[in-house]
């Protein structure tokens, strides 16, 4: 069976939960290669040999931390070269598709972004992907080189599979253009304790009807039973209640989580695209004609100020 090569995106060896994704659909098409890179890669191996890495490709430098993106682009290249990979898999994040976008360029080859799934084809895998704003499901498939792709966080259950996970040594050879861009500070993201939004298997938002910034904190009630992430409609970020980081839509993040909760957003198409393929969506709202009742598994017309608080204190009643 051919090899799948999969970008590890980890934390000083602490695998985080895309990758393992990455890893569950590179097996339905081949056998997934990991390939782990800076501080802390070797310490990744355990955990994706656990979830179905039957080789880890491991390289440790100062310049994956110094600079940006392209030492590791140099390094995917480097192990495209030794591995003839069926595919390459990276997350759906904004430093991720830079980097597969990077590598397919050098490559040769065809680029598919914001996959939701894969499967293995006669002429090679083919992507689902969700577009025009959700709209559509097309199938497809790179026609020329190695397919690159990238796969939304969220898109696929993790599923443990016991291999080898042989860890080797990656030979790099960094180009003259890696260090052309270099890092010359950092400034440490102030923790909510909630997970990343892009990544969080629960998404609570808040939109215009929540009516200003100090009313968001019955949105994070919400959340924060459920161990959810935080979201808002652009709406709610214009008028300056939450943070611009925060906003789900066509111009902020899109999301695809297990469970949606929509509170006091109208669903317009800016917002829709953001979410629109999570698994499960549930709306809030006071007006029954609302666009977001159209796209929503289960509705409920009333005020959020109302509705919200009690679902939490039910939450919390039965979580005991």
């Amino acid at each position: 069976m051919a090899e799948v090569l999969v970008y590890v995106d980890h934390v000083d060896g602490a695998v985080r939960k895309p990758t393992l994704e990455l890893l569950t659909l590179a097996r339905r098409i081949g056998e997934p290669v990991a390939v782990a890179l800076g501080s802390g890669a070797a310490a990744t191996a355990a955990t994706l040999a656990e979830h179905g890495a039957v080789k880890v490709l491991t390289h440790e430098a100062a310049e994956y931390a110094d600079y940006l993106v392209v030492p590791k682009v140099d390094a995917l290249q480097a192990a495209h070269a030794a591995v003839s990979p069926a595919a390459v898999l990276v997350s759906s994040s904004t430093e991720g598709k830079e980097i597969a976008a990077r590598l397919a360029l050098r490559l040769g080859s065809g680029i598919i972004t914001d996959a939701v799934d894969l499967e293995a084809g006669d002429e090679g895998p083919v992507a689902t992907q969700s577009v025009f704003a959700a709209a559509y499901t097309t199938k497809s498939r790179v026609s020329k080189g190695t397919p690159v792709i990238t796969v939304k966080p969220n898109s696929a259950a993790v599923e443990p599979a016991a291999a080898a996970g042989t860890v080797e040594e990656l030979s790099v050879s960094f180009s003259a253009q890696a260090t052309g861009t270099k890092v010359t500070g950092r400034t440490p993201r102030e923790s909510t304790g909630r997970p990343e939004l892009t990544e969080a298997a629960i998404v609570v938002s808040g939109g215009r009807g929540v009516n200003g910034a100090e009313n968001f904190a019955v949105i994070e009630a919400l959340a924060d039973q459920l161990g959810a992430a935080v979201g808002a409609s652009r709406a709610a970020v214009d008028a300056g209640w939450y943070p611009h980081t925060s906003q789900v839509g066509q111009t902020g993040k899109s999301v695809s989580p297990q469970l949606y909760i929509a509170s006091g957003i109208s669903g317009a198409i800016q917002h829709r695209a953001g979410m629109q393929t999570s698994k499960t969506i549930v709306a809030v709202n006071k007006d029954a004609e609302a666009p977001i009742f159209d796209l929503v598994d289960y509705g409920v017309v009333g005020d959020l100020f109302d509705v919200v608080p009690q679902l939490t204190e039910e939450i919390k009643t039965r979580k005991g």
